[in-house]
């Protein structure tokens, strides 16, 4: 009688704790938008990530997100920071979990358009001339993300670098160069699908 009363409480307990994969899963997620680009500040960004499940561990999705950044300006060998501008995209990504238990670490990568807004102006001085105002231009790159986190039940935190082309513009036979990669370290979380 002990036996089958320790082996109907291991099956009970096994019961409870099975989980259910379900391939369907939006991520939303906010977080901090680092440009790779001397005296440039960080900003805001925000993400949301469609996904499906094609097995446990991968799943395929499209991450629209915009963020928040001042831009990196060169100019004439100098470098200078734009006025505050959005960088939204559009990326299919696909991503790896590993292992199958409760905290799951990941590996994802990602391409598509990023859409760069105009910044506004910024002020150049160059070669002790006067201060010019240089309008930044709105330009759309294909880029690509790569991104690396930690999935925790449905909580999900990770860091994700985007490559994106620097946007060049010539004035006066000078040619002023706006770098666009930024770093996103971001928090969020898996509404629906998942494990339960």
């Amino acid at each position: 009688m002990k036996n089958y009363l320790a082996g109907l409480l291991m099956l009970v307990a096994l019961s409870a704790t099975a989980q259910e994969y379900k391939p369907f899963k939006v991520n939303v997620s906010v977080g901090y938008a680092k440009p790779f680009n001397a005296g440039t500040s960080g900003g805001f960004l925000v993400a949301v990530e469609p996904k499906y499940g094609l097995s446990d561990n991968f799943d395929l999705g499209l991450r629209l997100e915009a963020a928040s950044v001042a831009r990196g300006i060169q100019y004439n060998g100098n470098t200078t920071t734009g006025d505050v501008g959005t960088y939204s995209s559009a990326l299919l990504t696909g991503n790896y979990l590993f292992g199958a238990g409760g905290v799951r670490p990941f590996l994802g990568l990602g391409v598509g358009p990023y859409s760069i807004g105009a910044a506004g102006t910024v002020v150049i001085s160059s070669n002790g001339q006067a201060n010019q105002n240089i309008d930044l231009v709105s330009d759309t790159k294909f880029g690509g993300m790569v991104r690396g986190g930690i999935k925790a039940g449905h909580f999900v935190a990770a860091a994700e670098f985007n490559f994106i082309p620097s946007t060049d513009r010539t004035i006066s036979n000078q040619t002023i160069t706006s770098n666009n990669a930024y770093l996103g370290i971001k928090i969020g979380a898996d509404i629906g699908g998942g494990r339960r």
